[in-house]
């Protein structure tokens, strides 16, 4: 294991991320504060309690989902993306480092973003509303599972964009929508059966649900489940860059 390449990639990434501090960290903090607003403190005091936890601190674990989720693909599509935009990938397949380097390096990085900017908004959450941790290990266990599977996800994403637009396209149309309507603002127990088991085809709702239970003990999917179904994306992301580098798809041309 070459680990002066990894500390050399994920160390350039954790200089850009500071870099451009107000664009990184700043904004997705305010972004998630007029959720806060809007939801918690507007909407949240005419709402009754959710399983027995006021409405302004059970979407806390959503809005902190939502935040991580999307940041976790964008920083590592970006990250990798931007080797390949430049040519300068094609000095790393020349070094002598290997994908595995190359995937720690970045995905590393990209993961240590997310999470940080994930606690920051917890601690930003306790400005607004009133909510307690109950298990803070199995807190902190999900929140670095869905970074770093997320940004397997996202670095997947870099390796397939052609353009800037595609980059975005995934986060955009796609993850958002899943964490709306994957649990974040309302409990699926709340939904017809009918659409009830149309919610559990989205990945997101196994995220979430297991990320409240960390916060309240109470979840709309066993705990369990959640962790399988986290650990099967994980894995699947793993074996689908293993095959990117092993064939050279998108890199090598």
């Amino acid at each position: 294991m070459n680990f002066q390449a990894v500390r050399s990639i994920y160390s350039f990434e954790m200089a850009r991320f500071f870099r451009t501090l107000s664009q990184s960290l700043i904004s997705p903090v305010l972004s998630t504060s007029l959720y806060f607003i809007v939801f918690g403190a507007a909407i949240g005091s005419r709402i009754d309690e959710i399983d027995g936890v006021s409405y302004g601190a059970f979407i806390v674990p959503g809005l902190i989902m939502l935040s991580v989720l999307t940041q976790s693909i964008s920083n590592a599509s970006f990250g990798i993306y931007f080797p390949k935009f430049l040519g300068s990938i094609y000095e790393l397949h020349t070094a002598p480092v290997s994908f595995v380097e190359i995937v720690l390096g970045y995905v590393g990085a990209a993961a240590t973003k997310s999470a940080l900017i994930g606690l920051v908004i917890l601690g930003t959450a306790e400005f607004f509303v009133d909510f307690e941790v109950l298990h803070w290990g199995a807190m902190l266990a999900f929140l670095a599972l869905t970074c770093i599977s997320f940004s397997l996800f996202g670095f997947i994403i870099g390796i397939w964009s052609k353009n800037f637009e595609q980059l975005q396209m995934v986060p955009l149309l796609v993850i958002t929508p899943l964490v709306f309507l994957g649990g974040s603002f309302y409990s699926i127990s709340m939904l017809p059966p009918f659409w009830q088991t149309v919610t559990l085809f989205n990945p997101v709702v196994y995220l979430i649900s297991g990320f409240r239970w960390a916060f309240y003990g109470t979840a709309d999917i066993n705990i369990g489940i959640s962790l399988m179904m986290i650990a099967l994306f994980m894995f699947v992301c793993l074996g689908i860059i293993g095959w990117t580098f092993k064939t050279g798809y998108k890199i090598k041309t």
